[in-house]
């Protein structure tokens, strides 16, 4: 038997022609190819059915999800870079008491020294007031220092392309002004640089359980549209048509599938951001406003936004290639 005449008895008897005496009249189709209008082309997978609808929203989910881990980690590196740029930009010299020494006079000591030093670009010593609101937050206010060997600080500003000698400025300061000492940050800016490293390594592990998850989703997805149309695949296998041509109409019902989905998955995302970046804080009060003001804002900026857009197209484009990967190995596997 041929591949044409099996083909022919899969066909429901209803979807035949039926066999009329007389007169017969020209069906719709050739209706429409004498008006000028081809037969329109049914899709293998219908567009609106259950399971359709089921996977556009574990899209958004995923997608949503994604996009907030993304937008997340790139406030974070931003917030990291500037704080390290800030930095990078002052030293701090700090002047402890010492017995038998004036602290003012130790502090007007260290100001002088700091001042002139090449690749120093401004130096402010900080007030006893500015000391005290520094300990607020553990002392509480009010409280008189007098009795307290608070230190003093000192804020150096310095060049960044032609920064000073920190080792000899540290020296100088260490031999002539007795308890005082240097910090330039390495610390802080280490730990920092650690802090924004591994939030970028997590949500790059979060972003690849996103992409996973979604390859097994629409995976499961499209073996069970293919069950659910086996007739209608099988009908096209046997009359001839390549595996090309149907594992091309399931990765273009996937495409429009995975884009509606991330659409609506990243957009919500992007709503977000753009809600709590116009708002700056002020909708999350208490201590998360500190965040807003920790990372700078809580927008992404312009960058950020398109980045986003653009893993809403790669996880469009991975929903197709899976399904088109599914169908064809599915395919080869009946064949």
């Amino acid at each position: 038997m041929s591949r044409h005449d099996r083909a022919e008895r899969m066909i429901a008897p209803s979807e035949r022609a039926p066999k009329r005496h007389g007169l017969r009249l020209p069906h719709a189709g050739r209706v429409r190819d004498l008006l000028g209008h081809p037969p329109h082309e049914a899709p293998i997978v219908p567009k609106n059915s259950i399971s359709g609808r089921a996977l556009t929203a574990v899209v958004a989910i995923m997608t949503f999800l994604a996009s907030l881990t993304t937008g997340a980690v790139l406030l974070v590196l931003s917030a990291a870079s500037d704080w390290q740029a800030d930095v990078s930009r002052e030293v701090t010299v700090q002047v402890r008491p010492v017995a038998g020494q004036d602290l003012e006079q130790a502090v007007e000591r260290a100001v002088a020294i700091a001042r002139g030093t090449p690749g120093v670009t401004a130096v402010r010593a900080q007030t006893r007031e500015e000391s005290a609101r520094l300990l607020e937050p553990w002392l509480g206010s009010g409280v008189s220092l007098d009795s307290l060997p608070v230190p003093r600080l000192v804020l150096v500003q310095i060049a960044t392309d032609r920064p000073p000698d920190l080792a000899g400025l540290r020296a100088t300061l260490a031999s002539e002004v007795p308890g005082a000492t240097l910090d330039d940050h390495r610390g802080f800016t280490g730990r920092l640089r650690a802090m924004a490293d591994t939030t970028m390594m997590g949500g790059l592990a979060v972003l690849l359980l996103v992409m996973a998850a979604t390859v097994l989703s629409v995976g499961f997805a499209t073996r069970g549209a293919m069950a659910t149309n086996r007739t209608t695949v099988e009908v096209l296998h046997f009359i001839g048509a390549k595996d090309a041509y149907v594992a091309g109409q399931f990765m273009r019902h996937f495409l429009l599938l995975g884009l509606h989905g991330g659409l609506i998955g990243g957009g919500a995302a992007i709503v977000v951001f753009l809600v709590l970046g116009a708002a700056g804080g002020r909708l999350l009060g208490g201590g998360a406003a500190d965040l807003a003001t920790l990372f700078g804002g809580l927008s992404l900026g312009i960058g950020g936004y398109v980045l986003l857009l653009l893993q809403i197209l790669v996880i469009a484009a991975v929903t197709a290639f899976t399904s088109r990967r599914v169908v064809k190995a599915t395919l080869a596997a009946v064949a």
